[in-house]
C-alpha cells in the first residue's frame, strides 16, 4: 500500500545540470523543494554514459554554470572539450558546494503524477512506493536520457556480454583479445569505436547512416580562450544572444556569393578550428539553402575521404544522405583513421541488413559474425521520451502520452495547456539540443523563477497557457524549421530515430537569442499566452507572442540591431545610399539561362532595361517587371534576385524595365516610363526571343502602381495586349485611411511616414488622386487584363491592395487577392532571406503561366 509521506512546493525529476540549479534556485526563492534522481548520485546523463571516448562536444568553458561568479573563478578545466569524468567532477563539485544532496532522494524513479482539480497540486508517485505532492511539477529529465529500445530480433539469445553507451558499467570494460561489434555510428559510436578498437583482437561496426564528423582537435585550453575568466561576465552575455549559445563569429553574407576560393579558406579555418557550434553559422544561407549547405558538405566529405585508405570503404563511411548540419555533426578523435587498421571493419545494414542476434554473434542477410560482445550505440528516444516514460496525468484525466500522440504541444518548451504548474526544462518547442544546454537549462530555470516570483506577488495559486498560445507557438516552430534543412534529414531532432514517433521537429530552431526574446516578450506583456488561477478567480492574457512569420521577425530584429536612421529623415541621396548598401548583402537569387543589360526608349529618353532569360529552350513569353522602391528609390537591377526566381518559377523572360525617379522626375514620369516600356517590350518581343501577344505585367509596391496603371493605360490606347497583371503588395491609392495604414503604421519596415515620405516626393496633393497615380480612383475599371494581388499582413498598404482586387472583380474583372498571414510589404521580393514567402512566390509564377497558358509550360 502506497504511503503518504510530505508535502513540498516544488518536486523535480532528475538531479543533472538542470535538477541542481532548480534546486539551488528554488532555495533562493524560499520555497520548499524535493528532486527525485533514479541514479545514486548527481550528474544526469554525465552519470550515465561513462562509455570509452565520451566527452561534451561544447568547450569546457562555456559548458558550464554562470550563475554565480566565484564557482566560474573556482572551478579548473584541464581540456578543450572535458571528459565525462571531469564533467561529473564538476557536477559533484556543485552539489557539494550549494549543499544540493540533502534535497535529493537517490536511487528513486518517478513513476507518475497525477494533478488534482480540488487541490491545485500535484500527487507523484515513486517506484519506492511514495507519493508526494507538490504545487509545482518540474521535469529536468534531460533530452537524452531515455534510451530507444532494442528492436532488433534475438538480443535475448546472445550469450556473451551486451553493453549500451548510455548505461556502460561504472568500473569500466576490458575488450583485450575480444571479438567486438558495435552497432550505431551516432555520437557515441564515433567517440567509443577508436578506443574500443584499441584494445579489441577485432572490431565490426554496423553502421545504417555514415555520419558526418570533424575533428575535435582536442588538448589544452585555447589560446583565445585561456583569458576567459577575466571576462566572464561579459562573456556569458554575449552568449546568451547568440544562436547556439556560445560566442562566436556568425555569417551575415552568403555562402553562394562569395568567391569559391574564399569560401574554401574559410571552410578550411572553420574546419580546423574544431568547434561544431560554429558550423553551420559561418555563412548565412548554410541552413537554409541545399545548394548552399552542399558547399560545406561536398568539402566535409573530401576532408573525410582524404583519411581514409581503401576507396571501396571510404564509399560506405562517406555520408551522402543528408545535408551536413541537419543531424548533430560530431566531433572524433582517429574515428575514420581506425577503419585504415586491418582489424577493423564495417558493415553497410542498409545493404546487408542484420537480420537477428544469434547466440553466437549477429546475423545479416549476407554473413554470420561471431563476437564476444556487442556494443550498442544505438541512441536515445531524444526529447520527448523521458516525459513520457513517466505517467503525468493533467486535467480531465488526459495524459500527457495522450495530448502528445500526434506532437509535442506545448507553449515555448516549458509549459503545457491542460497540465497546471507543470515545466520542461529545456523540452520540445526549445531550443535545448541545438545550443549550449546549460546555457539553455540556467536560462528556462531563471524564467520559471521570475514566472513564480511573479505569481506569488499577483496572489495567484496555478498557470497554464491558452489553448490559442499553444497551438500558435507549435505553428510558430513548426514554420521556424520548414524553412531551414532539418527537415530533410531522417535524424532524432524530427523523431525519425524511434520507430512508430511523429515525425516533427523537435527542439525549437530559430536559436538562443530568438527564444530568449520570446521568453522575454511573454512576460514583459504580463505572461502574454497564458492564464492564472488564484482566491480571486481566473485571469487570462490570451494572445501570440510571434504573430510574423519566424524569418520576418529575425529580418526586424536584425533591421532593430542596425539602428539604421529612418528613410524618411534621408534625403533621396542619402536614402539610395542606404537602400543600395542593404540590398548589397542580399542573397543573390538562382542561376538563370542568360542575362542581357541594354537600352530601351522611355517617354523622355533611353532607360536601362535587364532581362532574363529562362535556361529552358524559347522563344518564352514574356513578363515585364517593374521594381519597388516608391518611385524614389531602386533600379532594373535592385530586385535581381526575385527578377531570376521569377524567370525560373514562371519560364518567361523577365525584363525588369527602370523608369525616371522622383524628386528629379515626378509625377507622372513614372507611369509615362511605364507605358512606354510596355509599348516597346510589344514592339520588339520577337529580336527579345518573346513570343509576340504573350505579353504579362508584374510589379512589386510601387512597381505595382506602375503596372496597374500601364494596364489601363493599354486598355485606353487600344494595346498593346496585355495577358495578365500580377501585383505585389501594390500602391494603388495616394488618399489611404484604411485601417492597415493606421493598424501597420510602424515597426514593419514600410511605414505610414515612410510612405508619406514617398508620396511627398512623387506627387503633389491634388495630383495624388489622378488615375494614374492611384489607379484605384479611376472611373473606369472594365476591361482590364486578369489580375493576381498579393497582400501582406502587417503592411499598412493591405486594404488598398485588398480594394483594388474587390473593385477589379466587381467591375466585371478575373481578379483575385491573396493575403499572406505573418508577412510585411518586402517579404515577397525577398527571394532567399524570407523563405516562408516561397509559397507566394511560387503562386506569382503560377499565376503568369497561366495567363500565357500552355505557351509557358513549353
Amino acid at each position: 500500500m502506497k504511503s503518504h509521506t510530505k508535502s513540498f512546493d516544488v518536486i523535480v525529476v532528475g538531479a543533472g545540470f538542470a535538477g541542481l540549479y532548480l534546486i539551488h534556485k528554488m532555495r533562493e526563492l524560499g520555497l520548499s523543494v524535493r528532486a527525485f534522481e533514479k541514479g545514486d548520485d548527481v550528474g544526469g546523463t554525465w552519470y550515465w554514459n561513462r562509455y570509452p571516448g565520451a566527452r561534451c562536444d561544447i568547450e569546457s568553458v562555456d559548458y558550464s554554470f554562470s550563475f554565480d561568479p566565484e564557482l566560474e573563478q573556482e572551478w579548473e578545466w584541464s581540456e578543450k572539450y572535458a571528459t565525462q569524468p571531469e564533467i561529473l567532477s564538476y557536477a559533484q563539485h556543485v552539489a557539494d558546494r550549494f549543499d544540493l544532496r540533502r534535497d535529493i532522494s537517490f536511487e528513486t524513479a518517478v513513476e507518475g503524477a497525477v494533478w488534482d482539480e480540488e487541490t491545485s497540486r500535484w500527487s507523484v508517485t515513486t517506484a519506492k512506493d511514495e507519493t508526494v505532492t507538490c504545487r509545482f511539477f518540474i521535469m529536468a529529465s534531460g533530452c537524452l536520457s531515455q534510451p530507444k529500445d532494442l528492436d532488433i530480433k534475438g538480443v535475448e539469445t546472445f550469450t556473451g556480454d551486451i553493453y549500451r553507451t548510455h548505461s556502460w558499467p561504472h568500473d569500466g570494460v576490458d575488450f583485450s583479445s575480444q571479438r567486438v561489434g558495435i552497432i550505431g555510428t551516432g555520437s557515441s559510436g564515433i567517440q567509443s569505436i577508436p578506443l574500443i578498437a584499441e584494445h579489441a583482437d577485432s572490431t565490426v561496426v554496423f553502421q545504417r547512416t555514415a555520419n558526418y564528423a570533424i575533428p575535435a582537435g582536442n588538448g589544452p585550453i585555447p589560446e583565445e580562450k585561456q583569458d576567459v575568466k577575466s571576462r566572464y561576465r561579459e562573456y556569458r552575455e554575449e552568449a546568451r544572444w547568440t544562436k547556439g549559445g556560445v560566442p562566436g563569429p556568425v555569417g551575415m553574407d552568403f555562402a553562394l556569393a562569395v568567391p569559391e576560393e574564399e569560401r574554401q579558406e574559410r571552410y578550411e579555418k572553420l574546419w580546423n578550428k574544431g568547434i561544431i557550434s560554429h558550423l553551420s553559422l559561418e555563412f548565412a544561407d548554410l541552413m537554409i539553402n541545399e545548394e548552399a549547405n552542399e558547399t560545406l558538405s561536398s568539402f566535409a566529405r573530401e576532408k573525410i575521404r582524404s583519411k581514409i585508405e581503401d576507396p571501396k570503404l571510404a564509399e560506405i563511411l562517406v555520408p551522402t544522405e543528408f545535408p551536413i548540419c541537419t543531424k548533430r555533426p560530431c566531433l572524433d578523435t582517429n574515428y575514420f583513421e581506425t577503419f585504415n587498421k586491418p582489424n577493423v571493419d564495417v558493415v553497410d545494414i542498409k545493404a546487408d541488413p542484420i537480420v537477428t542476434i544469434t547466440p553466437t554473434g549477429i546475423a545479416t542477410r549476407d554473413k554470420e559474425f561471431e563476437f564476444d560482445s556487442i556494443v550498442f550505440a544505438t541512441g536515445f528516444d531524444a526529447m520527448t521520451g523521458a516525459l513520457l516514460v513517466i505517467d503525468i496525468t493533467g486535467r480531465g484525466d488526459q495524459s500527457l502520452k495522450e495530448k502528445w500522440e500526434h506532437g509535442p504541444l506545448n507553449y515555448l518548451g516549458l509549459t503545457v495547456e491542460g497540465f497546471p504548474n507543470f515545466f520542461t526544462i529545456t523540452g520540445p518547442g526549445s531550443p535545448s539540443v541545438l545550443s549550449n544546454m546549460i546555457l539553455s537549462i540556467e536560462q528556462h530555470v531563471e524564467w520559471i523563477a521570475d514566472c513564480l516570483t511573479y505569481m506569488d506577488k499577483n496572489n495567484l495559486e496555478t498557470l497554464e497557457p491558452t489553448k490559442t498560445a499553444e497551438l500558435g507557438w507549435v505553428e510558430y516552430g513548426t514554420a521556424t524549421s520548414d524553412m531551414t534543412l532539418y527537415p530533410l534529414a531522417k535524424s532524432w531532432y524530427m523523431g525519425a530515430n524511434v520507430p512508430g514517433k511523429p515525425r516533427v521537429c523537435l527542439p525549437y530552431c530559430g536559436g538562443v537569442d530568438a527564444y530568449r526574446r520570446v521568453c522575454n516578450d511573454v512576460a514583459a506583456q504580463g505572461y502574454l499566452g497564458f492564464k492564472f488561477g488564484g482566491p480571486d478567480g481566473e485571469q487570462m492574457n490570451d494572445g501570440l507572442v510571434r504573430r510574423q512569420q519566424p524569418d520576418v521577425v529575425a529580418l526586424l530584429e536584425l533591421m532593430e540591431t542596425m539602428q539604421l536612421p529612418p528613410f524618411e529623415s534621408m534625403s533621396p541621396a542619402e536614402a539610395r545610399a542606404t537602400s543600395e548598401a542593404i540590398n548589397a548583402g542580399n542573397p543573390p537569387g538562382p542561376e538563370v539561362g542568360e542575362l542581357v543589360d541594354g537600352k530601351y526608349q522611355g517617354a523622355d529618353g533611353e532607360l536601362d532595361y535587364r532581362l532574363y532569360r529562362p535556361k529552358t529552350t524559347g522563344p518564352h513569353p514574356v513578363t515585364l517587371y517593374f521594381h519597388g522602391g516608391g518611385w524614389v528609390l531602386g533600379d532594373h537591377a535592385s530586385d535581381d534576385a526575385f527578377c531570376r526566381d521569377l524567370c525560373n518559377n514562371s519560364n518567361s523572360i523577365v525584363i525588369s524595365a527602370n523608369y525616371r525617379h522622383a524628386p528629379e522626375d515626378r509625377f507622372p514620369a513614372a507611369a509615362d516610363d511605364g507605358f512606354a516600356a510596355v509599348q516597346w517590350a510589344a514592339e520588339n518581343v520577337e529580336s527579345l526571343g518573346g513570343i509576340p501577344g504573350e505579353l504579362a505585367v508584374c510589379g512589386w509596391s510601387a512597381g505595382g502602381n506602375i503596372a496597374a496603371v500601364v494596364c489601363q493605360l493599354a486598355r485606353d490606347a487600344g494595346g498593346p495586349a496585355i495577358k495578365s497583371q500580377v501585383l505585389i503588395t501594390p500602391v494603388v491609392d495616394g488618399t489611404d485611411t484604411s485601417p492597415s495604414m493606421q493598424e501597420n503604421a510602424e515597426g514593419f519596415v514600410l511605414t505610414r511616414a515612410l510612405m508619406d515620405w514617398f508620396w511627398d516626393h512623387y506627387a503633389d496633393e491634388a495630383e495624388r488622386s489622378d488615375p494614374k497615380a492611384s489607379p484605384l480612383l479611376a472611373d473606369n475599371l472594365a476591361n482590364l487584363p486578369p489580375a493576381l494581388i498579393i497582400t501582406a499582413e502587417f503592411d499598412p498598404l493591405r486594404d488598398q491592395g485588398n480594394a483594388y482586387a474587390k473593385a477589379l472583380f466587381d467591375a466585371g474583372n478575373d481578379a483575385r487577392c491573396i493575403n499572406y498571414e505573418g508577412q510585411i510589404h518586402t517579404s515577397f521580393a525577398a527571394v532567399g532571406a524570407i523563405p516562408t514567402a516561397n509559397a507566394a512566390r511560387a503562386e506569382i509564377a503560377a499565376a503568369l503561366k497561366a495567363g500565357f497558358g500552355a505557351l509557358a509550360a513549353a
